[in-house]
Protein backbone atom coordinates (compact mmCIF):
# COMPACT_ATOMS: atom_id res chain seq x y z
CA UNK A 1 0.00 0.00 0.00
CA UNK A 2 1.37 3.41 -0.95
CA UNK A 3 1.81 5.90 1.81
CA UNK A 4 -0.24 9.09 1.68
CA UNK A 5 2.06 12.12 1.73
CA UNK A 6 1.69 14.58 4.56
CA UNK A 7 -0.02 17.67 3.13
CA UNK A 8 2.24 19.93 5.21
CA UNK A 9 5.24 18.43 3.42
CA UNK A 10 3.78 19.60 0.09
CA UNK A 11 3.30 23.26 1.09
CA UNK A 12 6.54 24.25 -0.64
CA UNK A 13 5.48 22.35 -3.77
CA UNK A 14 2.13 23.92 -4.74
CA UNK A 15 1.74 22.02 -8.02
CA UNK A 16 2.26 18.64 -6.31
CA UNK A 17 -0.11 19.72 -3.55
CA UNK A 18 -2.84 20.58 -6.08
CA UNK A 19 -2.36 17.26 -7.91
CA UNK A 20 -2.62 15.36 -4.63
CA UNK A 21 -5.75 17.26 -3.55
CA UNK A 22 -7.39 16.65 -6.94
CA UNK A 23 -6.67 12.92 -6.72
CA UNK A 24 -8.12 12.76 -3.21
CA UNK A 25 -11.22 14.71 -4.27
CA UNK A 26 -11.88 12.48 -7.27
CA UNK A 27 -11.47 9.37 -5.16
CA UNK A 28 -13.90 10.74 -2.57
CA UNK A 29 -16.50 11.62 -5.23
CA UNK A 30 -16.22 8.14 -6.69
CA UNK A 31 -16.81 6.66 -3.23
CA UNK A 32 -13.44 5.02 -3.21
CA UNK A 33 -10.51 5.37 -0.91
CA UNK A 34 -7.16 6.30 -2.33
CA UNK A 35 -6.44 4.36 -5.47
CA UNK A 36 -8.30 3.98 -8.76
CA UNK A 37 -10.02 7.08 -10.08
CA UNK A 38 -13.13 6.96 -12.22
CA UNK A 39 -12.55 7.46 -15.93
CA UNK A 40 -13.48 10.86 -17.28
CA UNK A 41 -14.05 12.16 -20.82
CA UNK A 42 -13.42 15.84 -21.55
CA UNK A 43 -14.86 17.69 -24.50
CA UNK A 44 -15.66 21.18 -25.74
CA UNK A 45 -19.33 22.12 -25.60
CA UNK A 46 -20.78 24.28 -28.37
CA UNK A 47 -24.10 25.36 -29.79
CA UNK A 48 -25.36 25.27 -33.38
CA UNK A 49 -28.71 27.03 -33.54
CA UNK A 50 -30.57 26.04 -30.38
CA UNK A 51 -28.87 22.64 -30.05
CA UNK A 52 -25.87 21.79 -27.92
CA UNK A 53 -23.11 19.36 -28.84
CA UNK A 54 -19.78 18.28 -27.47
CA UNK A 55 -16.59 17.51 -29.42
CA UNK A 56 -13.59 15.57 -28.24
CA UNK A 57 -11.06 17.97 -26.76
CA UNK A 58 -8.25 16.41 -28.81
CA UNK A 59 -10.02 17.42 -32.05
CA UNK A 60 -10.03 21.11 -31.09
CA UNK A 61 -6.85 23.14 -31.59
CA UNK A 62 -8.29 26.33 -30.11
CA UNK A 63 -11.40 28.46 -29.84
CA UNK A 64 -11.19 31.89 -31.41
CA UNK A 65 -13.21 35.04 -31.65
CA UNK A 66 -14.65 35.69 -35.09
CA UNK A 67 -11.96 37.65 -36.96
CA UNK A 68 -12.63 41.25 -37.93
CA UNK A 69 -11.62 40.60 -41.52
CA UNK A 70 -12.04 37.63 -43.80
CA UNK A 71 -11.63 37.31 -47.54
CA UNK A 72 -14.38 35.73 -49.62
CA UNK A 73 -13.34 32.81 -51.80
CA UNK A 74 -14.59 33.18 -55.39
CA UNK A 75 -16.45 30.13 -56.66
CA UNK A 76 -16.95 28.63 -53.18
CA UNK A 77 -20.24 27.47 -51.72
CA UNK A 78 -22.15 29.95 -49.60
CA UNK A 79 -21.24 28.13 -46.37
CA UNK A 80 -17.56 28.94 -46.94
CA UNK A 81 -17.53 32.37 -45.30
CA UNK A 82 -13.99 33.06 -46.46
CA UNK A 83 -10.44 32.72 -45.28
CA UNK A 84 -8.81 34.63 -42.45
CA UNK A 85 -5.26 35.17 -41.31
CA UNK A 86 -5.18 33.90 -37.75
CA UNK A 87 -1.79 34.03 -36.02
CA UNK A 88 -0.01 33.97 -39.37
CA UNK A 89 -1.93 30.98 -40.75
CA UNK A 90 -4.68 31.07 -43.36
CA UNK A 91 -7.78 29.33 -42.06
CA UNK A 92 -10.93 28.68 -44.11
CA UNK A 93 -14.01 29.69 -42.12
CA UNK A 94 -17.05 27.45 -42.49
CA UNK A 95 -20.58 28.33 -41.36
CA UNK A 96 -21.56 24.94 -39.92
CA UNK A 97 -25.23 25.81 -39.58
CA UNK A 98 -25.44 26.81 -43.26
CA UNK A 99 -23.45 23.72 -44.31
CA UNK A 100 -26.26 21.61 -42.80
CA UNK A 101 -28.96 23.64 -44.54
CA UNK A 102 -30.29 25.25 -41.37
CA UNK A 103 -29.76 28.91 -42.24
CA UNK A 104 -26.91 31.33 -41.66
CA UNK A 105 -25.18 31.58 -38.28
CA UNK A 106 -25.89 34.98 -36.74
CA UNK A 107 -22.55 36.73 -36.37
CA UNK A 108 -22.86 38.05 -32.82
CA UNK A 109 -20.67 38.77 -29.82
CA UNK A 110 -20.83 35.10 -28.65
CA UNK A 111 -20.18 33.60 -32.11
CA UNK A 112 -16.94 31.61 -32.08
CA UNK A 113 -14.58 29.79 -34.43
CA UNK A 114 -13.52 26.28 -33.47
CA UNK A 115 -10.13 25.66 -35.05
CA UNK A 116 -10.04 21.92 -35.80
CA UNK A 117 -6.85 20.13 -34.79
CA UNK A 118 -6.40 18.13 -38.01
CA UNK A 119 -2.97 17.59 -39.56
CA UNK A 120 -4.02 17.81 -43.20
CA UNK A 121 -7.23 19.81 -43.43
CA UNK A 122 -7.21 23.28 -41.86
CA UNK A 123 -10.69 24.40 -40.87
CA UNK A 124 -12.33 26.99 -38.69
CA UNK A 125 -15.89 26.01 -37.87
CA UNK A 126 -18.12 28.97 -37.09
CA UNK A 127 -20.67 28.08 -34.38
CA UNK A 128 -23.27 30.11 -32.52
CA UNK A 129 -21.53 29.79 -29.17
CA UNK A 130 -18.83 27.79 -27.40
CA UNK A 131 -19.96 26.59 -23.98
CA UNK A 132 -16.54 25.65 -22.59
CA UNK A 133 -15.12 22.40 -21.30
CA UNK A 134 -17.57 19.65 -20.44
CA UNK A 135 -16.48 16.70 -18.30
CA UNK A 136 -18.39 13.44 -18.24
CA UNK A 137 -17.92 10.16 -16.44
CA UNK A 138 -17.90 6.93 -18.47
CA UNK A 139 -21.21 5.85 -16.95
CA UNK A 140 -22.91 8.95 -18.45
CA UNK A 141 -22.25 7.75 -22.02
CA UNK A 142 -25.34 6.64 -23.97
CA UNK A 143 -25.68 5.19 -27.46
CA UNK A 144 -28.98 6.91 -28.22
CA UNK A 145 -29.86 10.60 -28.31
CA UNK A 146 -32.86 12.65 -29.39
CA UNK A 147 -33.00 13.44 -33.11
CA UNK A 148 -31.39 16.78 -33.89
CA UNK A 149 -33.02 19.59 -35.84
CA UNK A 150 -29.66 20.37 -37.42
CA UNK A 151 -29.19 17.59 -39.97
CA UNK A 152 -25.88 16.30 -38.64
CA UNK A 153 -26.73 12.82 -37.33
CA UNK A 154 -24.12 11.10 -39.52
CA UNK A 155 -21.41 13.03 -37.65
CA UNK A 156 -22.67 12.02 -34.20
CA UNK A 157 -21.28 9.03 -32.32
CA UNK A 158 -23.19 8.63 -29.10
CA UNK A 159 -23.92 11.16 -26.40
CA UNK A 160 -23.41 11.96 -22.76
CA UNK A 161 -26.44 12.36 -20.57
CA UNK A 162 -26.54 14.04 -17.18
CA UNK A 163 -30.04 14.20 -15.78
CA UNK A 164 -32.31 15.59 -18.50
CA UNK A 165 -29.41 17.22 -20.35
CA UNK A 166 -28.10 15.33 -23.41
CA UNK A 167 -24.85 16.23 -25.18
CA UNK A 168 -24.49 14.49 -28.58
CA UNK A 169 -20.83 13.81 -29.45
CA UNK A 170 -19.98 15.64 -32.67
CA UNK A 171 -17.06 14.16 -34.65
CA UNK A 172 -15.21 17.19 -36.00
CA UNK A 173 -12.80 14.98 -37.97
CA UNK A 174 -15.75 13.05 -39.43
CA UNK A 175 -17.19 16.34 -40.68
CA UNK A 176 -14.08 17.81 -42.26
CA UNK A 177 -13.08 14.50 -43.87
CA UNK A 178 -16.57 14.02 -45.38
CA UNK A 179 -17.33 14.46 -49.08
CA UNK A 180 -19.91 17.10 -48.15
CA UNK A 181 -17.21 19.25 -46.56
CA UNK A 182 -14.52 18.57 -49.15
CA UNK A 183 -16.82 19.64 -52.02
CA UNK A 184 -16.58 23.36 -51.22
CA UNK A 185 -16.60 24.54 -54.83
CA UNK A 186 -19.94 25.94 -55.98
CA UNK A 187 -21.70 24.10 -58.79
Amino acid sequence: MTETPDLKALVEQPFDLLKHLEARSRAAVAGKGSGALPSEWVGIGFRIGQEQFVANRSQVREVLMLPDAMTRVPGARRWVLGIANLRGHLLPLIDVKMLFGSGRTSLRRVTRVISVNHREIPAGLVVDEVLGFRRFMDNEHVDNWPQTAIRCDRFLSGAYQRGQEVWPIFGLYDLIESNTFLQAAAD
